[in-house]
This record gives C-alpha cells, sequence and structure tokens, in this order.
C-alpha cells in the first residue's frame, strides 16, 4: 500500500485531536490479533504495511488464503502502546473486511468443486478506492478477479446493444480494442448468444438467465459447434443459495457480484497481553 495512502486511513481514523490512543502510557507492548470465527485470510499485506509504518513488530505463521480456527492469532504485534491503538482499528476494518470477502469466495469456490471446474470471478461490484483489495480478496479465497477496470477487456452490456445492436458493437469494439483485450458480450437469450459467437466474442455472457435456460443454451452453442475457445460466462442473481445449479450447467466462469457486496465481516480482535 502507498504511503499516501496509509497516511490517509490513519488521518481518518485519528483526526486532528486524538486523546483516546494517548491516554496510555507510551511503553513497549506486546498485543495480538486472533480471529473469533474460522475464516480464510486475506489483508494480510495491507495489515503488515500499516504495521511497518507505526514502526511495529509483526510476526504471523500464515499467508494469504491459509484458513483459520476460532482463536488462532494472525499477528503477534511488538511496539508502542500509543502506535498498536492507532493502528488497530483501521487494520481490523481491513481484515474484517478482505477475510470475509475471501472466506465467502472460498465457500462457492468448494460448492462449485463438486461439480465442475468452473472459476468463481467478482464483478465491478466493488467499493470505492479499495477495489484492488477486495479483488485481490477474492482472489486469496481461490476465485478470479475478472477485470480490475474498463481497459482490461471490453465487455459489451446491454446498454451498448440497445443504442448500436450486438453486430455493430461488436463490429466497432474489434476496430477499436487493443490485440492484447479480449471482447466480452452480455447476452439474455440464446439467439444472441448465437450470434455473439458468430460474430467472433471471445467470452459470452449469459445474463440473468434460470439454469435451465442456460443448459438449454449451452447445448445449442455445443450443437452450432461453437469454437471451443469461446469462454462461456453466466452471471446474475447467483448465492452461495442458488449456486450448485450454476455449477451443473456446463459454463466455464461464474461471476459473482455478490462475493463482495453480500460478504459478512470476520469478528477479529486485538488484545494487549502486556
Amino acid at each position: 500500500m502507498l504511503i499516501s495512502d496509509i497516511e490517509h486511513y490513519l488521518q481518518e481514523d485519528l483526526g486532528f485531536n486524538d486523546v483516546s490512543c494517548t491516554l496510555v502510557p507510551d511503553m513497549e507492548v506486546h498485543a495480538v490479533i486472533f480471529a473469533k470465527e474460522d475464516c480464510t485470510l486475506a489483508g494480510l499485506d495491507i495489515a503488515r504495511s500499516f504495521f511497518d509504518y507505526l514502526g511495529i513488530n509483526a510476526e504471523t505463521e500464515y499467508d494469504q488464503g491459509n484458513t483459520i480456527r476460532e482463536g488462532d492469532v494472525i499477528f503477534s504485534l511488538r511496539g508502542s502502546s500509543v502506535s498498536i491503538l492507532r493502528a488497530e482499528r483501521v487494520v481490523l476494518n481491513f481484515l474484517g473486511h478482505l477475510c470475509g470477502i475471501a472466506t465467502l469466495t472460498r465457500k462457492c469456490v468448494n460448492i462449485v468443486r463438486n461439480f465442475s471446474d468452473a472459476k468463481i470471478a467478482c464483478t465491478r461490484k466493488t467499493t470505492p478506492g479499495i477495489r484492488e483489495h477486495e479483488k485481490m480478496a477474492v482472489i486469496a479465497g481461490g476465485g478470479d478477479p475478472h477485470r480490475f477496470n474498463l481497459s482490461d477487456a471490453v465487455m459489451i452490456k446491454d446498454n451498448h446493444i440497445k443504442m448500436m445492436g450486438i453486430e455493430s458493437a461488436v463490429g466497432s469494439a474489434r476496430k477499436r480494442a487493443s490485440f492484447t483485450q479480449k471482447i466480452e458480450v452480455e447476452v439474455e437469450s440464446t439467439e444472441d448468444a448465437l450470434l455473439a459467437a458468430r460474430l467472433g466474442a471471445d467470452i459470452i455472457m449469459l445474463d440473468n438467465m434460470d439454469p435451465g435456460t442456460v443448459i438449454e443454451t449451452m447445448a445449442a452453442l455445443k450443437k452450432a459447434s461453437v469454437p471451443e475457445n469461446i469462454v462461456i460466462e453466466v452471471s446474475g442473481g447467483i448465492g452461495p443459495e442458488n449456486l450448485e445449479e450454476y455449477a451443473k450447467t456446463g459454463v466455464h466462469v461464474i461471476s459473482m457480484g455478490s462475493l463482495i457486496h453480500q460478504a459478512r465481516w470476520v469478528d477479529i480482535s486485538l488484545e494487549f497481553l502486556s
């Protein structure tokens, strides 16, 4: 994390008259950060950035993506009591949020693995300012980050199609996109999926289709001898409760905005030992 970002987050939390953290004697102390529930770890690098900036020695035996149990110590800390108090809330907020995303992602990946090799991916439905960290948490949970931003790939969505039509939109994308950028087309019907395939889309997203319609569309694409290198993705209204049905459809990618915007924070705490 950039020093400017670290300072911004600390300033947001500390303000200009931090009496709370300076009430205690500034002395060398030992503290631990521990999980109060089972979870998958993410955000360890961010936590360490704050500890390094504040001169706190932080030791951990874990890596990103490790699964830990309730009561496990994530970090053992030694340093200034004032500095540890000042790092506490910002670090716990990042860890709680990002471990929540990683934990939900791991749960979804495990559900899908029982039925297929489909990738579980997130979307651009992220918190402004911390997208990079949220997507890295998805990776820690075993998921795929999808596009980090609009420049990573060209996605032709429903509003593009309403204004231009699929043919014009794909044609324009072919002219303007770099050879390194894949072109993805979002479709809502089997007919449009077949059209997108004929137009040479690299990725076809089946948007807001129920599992039965997805199966029918996959069969139609196979019957039409669509090239095997075309990636078929499904998205829209998918969560842990219906993920199993989508995992059985044969798609290559299942993208879920819920990995981030419905992830519950993990309960993580800090305690002084001496």
